[in-house]
């Protein structure tokens, strides 16, 4: 009984001490603290997905390097993406907030470029968390067709058409989960983790056992064997093989975006980061050597099969049909499960840059469902702006593929400029409970420059000299958003440079945290806020 009692009482300290840290940042507590440590990481291991991941973007590796790309690819990305993932744990935890990777822009960068650098980074970080949704649900939409395909001995495949109606059904049914509680959600997040988890495990060990000696390639093939199919030259598809590691392993500011829902942010957030990078390096390491081996020589049928699924393809050649149908609907699972995570936390990410008045429609954004106490309206955002850009399906198979390298490129736009904001800007930097001390600047620029680097790989097409229809079109859809979001925060009159300044404190706000919406007179003087804080500071400077 005493030690209900104590768990009780450390359980109200550490709520209390994480209201403290979160209101010292200038926000009130509006979420419930419903996930613990295991859930936080759970959230950003269930979105890297691992197997499920692998298997939507196995189809950019094998053309840019064969066996030899799968694997040494994978082990040369995840140490870079690691030092990512340390120096963002940093920031997360002296600052654990949904808005993360803008408000520490705002936080750390000089006074002169603070506004507009927050403004393009929270711009970036909502158009790349909505890539993402779109990107994962599109890799489920597909699998499903490859099931499908596999059903039906092959004698069936998915038109665009039924492929995108599949993915809008996938979407939507993501939005309805996302709108539940934070409690049930916190909870699913361990289901997650622990199928994700055995579905690796059972790949790793079953597809050896069950692949046919024909199609068991020997230590120098799978580990030596570099086919380059893409056009390019051997260095240059090589790194274009980092679409697989970095696509899978990414999206890992999901922690940070709920935040304010997580216990003990300030320590669980960063090791959610850092634990969920490391053990998918680990893994997805382990099923890349299996695929390498079990694949078999005849790339060109693995990318050309029916069923339109390079990894389904494999496993029917180890596993047949029954066999195959079996596992793979697991997969199709722990890859739905990664969509409904990524919506969730996207969401928590639209409703922090809402919260200051950022996106379009922001007062009608930023409003807590009064049952479930969730942003529900965010929610349906994001999910119908993913929806939107899966139209690009019907552009050509290029332009879906868009989607998956904007999903990188926007994020690490998002994710360089807060971690050189905090070396080259004007501020004070107050590390918290994770803290790389004197290893905190080597990180940072490794990080940076790999992120810069990267981001300019992936807007190349897949081949050189494209026809139109194969262009990379990340550089049109990711460089049109930006250049709508500075185009608006110029604007005369209206721009955000007139009113923009930055997070906003919710401390003072009359608004019931549960509230559906605030009144019109709460509404009204929060605006009044805004205004007002805005004069100031213009007089200020």
């Amino acid at each position: 009984m005493t030690t209900t009692a104590g768990k009780q009482k450390q359980k109200t300290a550490m709520e209390l001490a994480d209201e403290e840290l979160l209101a010292s940042l200038g926000y009130k507590q509006e979420f419930q603290r419903a996930f613990t440590g295991l859930e936080t990481f759970g959230i950003a291991f269930s979105i890297i997905g691992l197997l499920p991941s692998i298997a939507s973007v196995l189809v950019y590796s094998i053309p840019d390097g064969g066996p030899s790309a799968m694997v040494w690819g994978w082990l040369v990305a995840s140490i870079f993406i690691l030092l990512v993932g340390m120096s963002m744990a940093e920031l997360a935890s002296a600052a654990p907030t949904s808005g993360g990777l803008y408000f520490w822009t705002h936080s750390l960068s000089s006074p002169r470029w603070r506004n507009l650098l927050a403004w393009i980074v929270g711009y970036a970080n909502t158009i790349g968390s909505i890539a993402s949704v779109a990107s994962i649900d599109w890799g489920c939409a597909v699998q499903i067709t490859a099931a499908a395909s596999i059903g039906s001995g092959q004698t069936f495949s998915a038109t665009n058409a039924q492929t995108f109606g599949v993915y809008v059904a996938v979407v939507l049914s993501h939005a309805v989960i996302c709108c539940l509680g934070t409690t049930i959600l916190a909870r699913l997040q361990t289901l997650y983790v622990v199928l994700n988890v055995m579905l690796c495990l059972a790949v790793i060990i079953a597809l050896p056992a069950a692949t046919p000696k024909e199609f068991r390639n020997s230590a120098s093939y799978a580990l030596g064997n570099f086919t380059n199919v893409s056009g390019w030259s051997d260095g240059f598809a090589f790194m274009l093989s980092f679409l697989s590691p970095l696509w899978t392993i990414c999206s890992f500011d999901s922690s940070v975006h709920i935040s304010e829902e997580a216990s003990n942010a300030a320590t669980a957030v960063p090791w959610a980061i850092v634990y969920a990078i490391g053990i998918a390096g680990v893994l997805g390491w382990a099923i890349n050597v299996v695929l390498a081996f079990c694949m078999g020589t005849d790339l060109d049928a693995i990318l050309n099969s029916p069923i339109g699924q390079p990894m389904a393809e494999i496993f029917l050649n180890s596993f047949g049909q029954k066999g195959t149908l079996a596992l793979w609907s697991i997969v199709v699972l722990v890859q739905y499960m990664m969509g409904s995570s990524m919506l969730l936390a996207a969401s928590r990410q639209s409703f922090a840059f809402s919260r200051d008045g950022a996106l379009p429609f922001s007062n009608w954004l930023y409003r807590m469902n009064a049952y479930t106490r969730t942003p529900v309206n965010t929610v349906w955002f994001v999910a119908i702006s993913s929806i939107l850009l899966g139209l690009l399906a019907f552009a050509g198979d290029s332009a879906i593929n868009a989607i998956f390298s904007m999903s990188i490129t926007a994020l690490y736009v998002a994710y360089a400029i807060p971690i050189a904001a905090r070396f080259l800007g004007e501020n004070e930097f107050t590390p918290g409970p994770f803290n790389l001390g004197w290893f905190s600047m080597p990180c940072a620029t490794i990080s940076v420059l790999w992120m810069a680097f990267m981001g300019i790989v992936f807007l190349f097409p897949t081949s050189p000299g494209p026809a139109v229809a194969d262009m990379n079109y990340t550089v049109v859809v990711l460089g049109g958003v930006l250049l709508l979001s500075v185009v608006w925060y110029y604007f005369p009159k209206y721009g955000g440079v007139h009113w923009f300044t930055g997070p906003i404190s919710t401390i003072d706000q009359r608004t019931a945290p549960a509230s559906a919406r605030p009144s019109e007179s709460t509404e009204a003087e929060s605006m009044e806020k805004k205004i007002d804080t805005a004069v100031i500071q213009q007089e200020v400077r």
